[in-house]
């Protein structure tokens, strides 16, 4: 077996150092410049992109279907929190906190940067609690009478609204505020 002899050293003993036979560096010494022998990259390759759509309706269409779609938001939400209220018999800050977003996010989102549609999502959105709790007391009731909820809600709303106003205390309105508070802020983020 024969041994290959090691590659020749510079005189100063750097390996690393450039051989005769090596390639040479491009002018200037950046060794990331343009290579002999490479295609350039086409004009215009790294100039920036155009700037992005404006986001959003801003008229009055866009402002009208983002409050359509707010108040859809809010009928349904209220819905499945008085359905979650009925059956923990709980009212539940998370879920307050939920309707208000949803509400506003969807409002924002579809209504655009409208200075409207941030105070009416958050109305909607204490409407929407306020009825989620009603709703709930109407459930509870109706399991406990062997009643419809239909049936306590149209006959016997003044007892519900009652029995509303006897139990409220500081967490119910906290959770209302809580509630506008999200639909307010999600209506302005989402629209920007």
């Amino acid at each position: 077996m024969t041994q290959s002899a090691p590659p020749p050293q510079p005189a100063d003993g750097n390996p690393y150092a450039q051989q005769p036979d090596a390639a040479p560096q491009p002018t200037g010494g950046n060794p990331y410049a343009q290579q002999p022998g490479t295609v350039p990259p086409p004009a215009g390759a790294f100039a920036p992109a155009p700037p992005a759509p404006a986001r959003g309706n801003t008229g009055i269409g866009g402002m009208a279907v983002g409050l359509a779609v707010a108040i859809v938001v809010a009928l349904v939400t209220a819905g499945v929190y008085g359905a979650i209220v009925g059956a923990t018999e709980y009212e539940i800050g998370y879920a307050a906190v939920g309707v208000g977003f949803l509400i506003g996010f969807a409002a924002g989102k579809l209504g655009g940067s409208s200075p409207v549609l941030p105070v009416v999502s958050a109305l909607l959105s204490l409407g929407a609690v306020y009825a989620g709790q009603l709703l709930g007391i109407a459930m509870i009731a109706a399991d406990e009478s062997g009643m419809t909820v239909t049936t306590i809600l149209t006959d016997y709303f003044d007892l519900v609204t009652e029995v509303w106003s006897e139990e409220a205390d500081v967490m119910t309105f906290l959770f209302l505020g809580i509630g506008g508070f999200a639909a307010f802020s999600a209506a302005k983020k989402s629209a920007a």
